[in-house]
């Protein structure tokens, strides 16, 4: 069993309305975010399945054409390579689970 507290995990800010902390277990990543409202993640698809737990606030997912929101309290599932893209409504703060874990962040960090 390993313990962690989020407060030892770093925040990375990846723009100025996206912060988010990354745990990588074996066969899942784990991620602790915070979106400002306005915060678009573009358009893009993976071959992780994706949970995402709103926490805090709302965030509208577009999949296929279609819109749906997500509001504190709501979780969302995601199939894999389904191609997707989300914009904050309010500023949000969300916990989401990939698996199989993300390798091309792991990837990334390695550079």
């Amino acid at each position: 069993m390993q313990v962690q507290s989020w407060n030892e995990i770093e925040k990375e800010q990846l723009n100025p309305l996206y912060q988010r902390q990354v745990i990588h277990g074996d066969t899942m990543t784990v991620v602790r975010a915070w979106l400002k409202k306005g915060c678009v993640v573009p358009e893009h698809s993976h071959p992780n399945e994706q949970v995402s737990m709103i926490e805090q606030g709302a965030l509208k997912f577009t999949m296929g054409g279609k819109e749906q929101v997500v509001r504190t309290g709501e979780v969302m599932r995601m199939a894999s390579n389904l191609v997707h893209s989300a914009e904050a409504v309010e500023d949000c703060v969300m916990v989401e689970v990939f698996s199989p874990r993300r390798q091309d962040w792991i990837d990334a960090g390695k550079k």
